[in-house]
């Protein structure tokens, strides 16, 4: 459902993160919940992709439905 976001046991145990890299979705949520930009985001993590952000908003919401 959610191609950028994975579930690994053996990265993160097994928590919520993108594309199997060790950046937990919870990392990217809290710095959009305290207002980072989406370019701002991109550079403190280069090894993310536009797509990540957007896919990590996605899953987020749809857990908040």
């Amino acid at each position: 459902m959610f191609d950028r976001i994975t579930f690994d046991p053996q990265i993160l145990g097994g928590g919520a993160c993108i594309r199997g890299m060790r950046i937990p979705v919870s990392v990217i949520v809290k710095q959009i919940a305290h207002g980072a930009s989406v370019e701002e985001i991109l550079q403190g993590y280069p090894d993310l992709e536009r797509e990540d952000i957007e896919d990590t908003a996605k899953y987020v919401a749809w857990l908040s439905s």
